[in-house]
């Protein structure tokens, strides 16, 4: 009796420890959200925040901060961590400042070395087009407060010989056949003055700045999405030796395509999904390449909606695409997370992390944009992005200034996303 107890009880202790074992994935498939601030809301600016998965679980997450942006010398990079297991954020630490000069839009991503990589563009004489991009290189970075940085450097950028011609080929194209909903002497200013920059050796190689995750290719490439706000397109930073040697893809030519993000077909075709600063209608371009980033396809408008605003695409583990972005045409008042289970010809499924569509107009309507997001290893998703206050609810802070702007993190699931199979085509 007392030994058929005993068998029962061994066997009720390893039914509940193997239960106990398996909560995560379980949880996937109950609708998961939950999000708040990183640090409370301040009057300074906070923007353009970028957030990774340490290997030891932690999540770690960058952005800039300061009295403005390009045109205010005290920008800086700062981070927080959020420990694996807690829900609370560290208090912001430095990561990068250079001192006298604006630093901004940091981008990171871990090697399969298992190393920490921070790049970002300082910013020379407070325009975008004088940017000059820089990175670290960590080793040592689960540790409470800042990484330990093991290296820094320039990323100099020289575009390839093909550079000049592919602009100018695609600049004839353009005056050949201007863009739609444009004013034609606008265009035609807009492709005289890339003329102009694409003929200066400084223009070219100046002005190039990151915004979104790196892409490692297969392991062993590479590949940095850079825009340049002077010329108002796009290029690709490659490397094959983790910055020994550097090289520029072909540009990617359009009208405001800028802030690549990347995602890769099962076939190997890399696509980049872009932020529309050009003519309407305001939809994401695309752009693809079949030889590992180096030459690039036309870009084309694809039908997902953007105001002008940052976007990022990724692919997860069960071979799915998520896209996050503001699907308006104009405003940052909304900030939606979309689902394609056909790389990207259909979006099923889309939730909204934020929704200010009902304020009565824009200027009451909070701002959600920049974002940046990553599949952890438990199959969630985690979001940053930067928060704006709704002037409605905006109060003084501690400084007695109004308290606007934080970095706001969501961790969410596909359940979440998928959940009563809200479907858009």
């Amino acid at each position: 009796m007392h030994a058929t107890r005993y068998v029962l009880i061994l066997a009720c202790l390893a039914a509940s420890n193997l239960l106990a074992a398996q909560p995560k994935a379980a949880s996937q498939d109950i609708p998961l959200l939950d999000s708040g601030l990183i640090f409370p809301l301040e009057h300074w600016h906070n923007h353009g925040s970028c957030i990774v998965e340490c290997p030891n679980g932690d999540l770690l997450v960058c952005w800039y901060n300061g009295s403005g942006e390009r045109t205010a010398d005290d920008v800086r990079v700062l981070g927080a961590r959020r420990k694996k297991g807690s829900q609370a954020w560290s208090k912001p630490f430095l990561m990068a400042d250079t001192p006298g000069y604006p630093d901004t839009n940091p981008a990171m991503f871990i090697d399969p070395q298992k190393r920490l990589w921070l790049l970002w563009p300082v910013v020379l004489a407070n325009r975008w087009e004088s940017a000059l991009m820089k990175y670290r290189v960590s080793s040592n970075y689960e540790r409470p407060g800042s990484p330990r940085w093991d290296a820094s450097e320039v990323l100099h950028l020289a575009p390839g010989t093909n550079f000049a011609s592919t602009v100018l080929a695609a600049l004839d194209e353009l005056a050949a056949h201007p863009p739609k909903g444009q004013e034609l002497e606008q265009v035609q200013k807009w492709i005289q003055a890339n003329r102009d920059r694409v003929a200066d050796k400084l223009t070219c190689r100046l002005g190039w700045m990151t915004r979104v995750h790196p892409y490692v290719l297969d392991g062993s490439r590479l590949i940095v999405p850079l825009y340049s706000d002077g010329f108002d397109f796009s290029l690709m930073a490659i490397t094959d030796d983790w910055g020994g040697n550097w090289f520029t893809s072909s540009p990617l030519v359009g009208v405001g395509n800028v802030q690549p993000s990347l995602v890769r077909k099962r076939d190997g075709t890399l696509v980049a999904y872009m932020r529309d600063n050009g003519p309407p209608p305001q939809r994401i371009p695309i752009s693809e390449s079949k030889d590992r980033g180096e030459t690039w396809s036309p870009v084309v408008d694809s039908d997902r909606l953007d105001p002008g605003a940052g976007v990022e695409i990724i692919g997860l583990n069960d071979g799915s695409w998520a896209l996050i972005h503001n699907d308006t045409e104009k405003g940052r008042h909304r900030l939606a997370v979309s689902l394609s289970d056909d790389e990207g010809r259909t979006w099923k499924w889309t939730r909204h992390l934020e929704d200010d569509s009902s304020a009565d107009s824009e200027s009451r309507a909070g701002s959600y944009s920049y974002p940046s997001i990553i599949q952890a290893r438990d199959g969630s998703l985690h979001a940053t992005y930067s928060f704006r206050q709704k002037p409605s609810e905006t109060k003084p802070g501690p400084d007695g200034k109004p308290a606007t702007e934080s970095v706001k993190h969501a961790h969410f699931n596909l359940a979440w996303i998928q959940q009563e199979n809200r479907k858009r085509k």
